[in-house]
């Protein structure tokens, strides 16, 4: 989905979208990161605070109606003010019956050029979630936790059997071309890396167009993949679409008695993971 200034035009077309969604035969819709908004991290500007609501709020309370109206799941990503000072990147879950199952409040947050979310973004505190819908239970991972094998591991271990990354990534528009198929397939294949090692499939949304005043262009390419990390579909590079895409989930146990890496986990021999690097005894 491609994004405007105005916070009520993106949530009319992301309504609009879901209901064509429904309409395709989705039981499970999940919109981009930030889908509100403009990507505003690009720049430390206070007044962006002001796009930040409350979780659970007006907006949940709008996406439970929905849910509830065209029976489906909602998973849904949104700027959460906790508290005066306190706001997190954080992602709803609404059930089918338009109830709120709850929040998962984005962990790992990256400060880079154009990404500068440690300014706006307190680190989740409530750790990993998995969420039971009434289709399936599913783990919700933001952006740049994609990156790291420890949080997709964690949430497969507590059951998740569809892992959704709601993102938004892009390349810089003075990028080479080579630079920018070496970025994406790093992105690609980190998230298959998941699917696989974990025995899950992985749902990865991501946002199209230019913004930043034409400096960045998100990259889309949104893909669904299962757990041998086969690509089951991918989106347009820069194109908005609505794509249903059907996963069975019976299939899991056939795919992790085939590649046990699960049974096969040494849990004994993994305590120094819990260190930032290990350079002494």
């Amino acid at each position: 989905m491609e994004c405007v200034a105005d916070k009520q035009q993106n949530q009319k077309k992301a309504v609009k979208k879901i209901r064509e969604a429904a309409d395709k035969g989705a039981q499970i819709v999940c919109l981009q990161e930030l889908y509100a908004s403009r990507y505003f991290c690009d720049v430390e500007d206070y007044d962006n605070f002001k796009l930040a609501e409350p979780v659970p709020g007006p907006t949940t309370e709008e996406f439970g109606k929905l849910a509830e109206e065209l029976n489906i799941v909602i998973i849904a990503s949104l700027f959460e003010k906790r508290a005066q000072g306190v706001y997190h990147n954080t992602t709803v879950v609404i059930d089918a019956d338009g109830s709120y199952l709850g929040k998962y409040r984005k962990m790992h947050i990256p400060d880079d050029p154009s990404y500068y979310e440690k300014f706006y973004f307190t680190p989740g505190d409530s750790g990993y979630k998995v969420f039971k819908t009434q289709y399936a239970t599913v783990g919700v991972l933001i952006c740049w936790d994609q990156w790291y094998p420890e949080a997709a591991r964690i949430v497969a271990l507590m059951g998740a059997e569809i892992l959704f990354y709601p993102t938004a990534i892009g390349w810089a528009t003075t990028q080479d071309k080579k630079t920018n198929e070496e970025q994406y397939n790093a992105w690609a294949t980190i998230q298959k890396s998941h699917a696989i090692a974990n025995g899950v499939h992985v749902v990865s949304v991501n946002r199209i167009g230019l913004e930043q005043e034409g400096k960045m262009k998100f990259w889309g390419a949104s893909f669904v993949c299962n757990p041998m990390g086969t690509v089951l579909h991918k989106s347009p590079h820069d194109k908005e679409e609505v794509a249903v895409v059907t996963i069975d989930t019976a299939e899991t146990d056939s795919y992790r008695i085939h590649w046990p890496f699960l049974r096969d986990r040494r849990i004994d021999s993994y305590k120094s993971i819990t260190r930032r690097f290990i350079d002494e005894e």
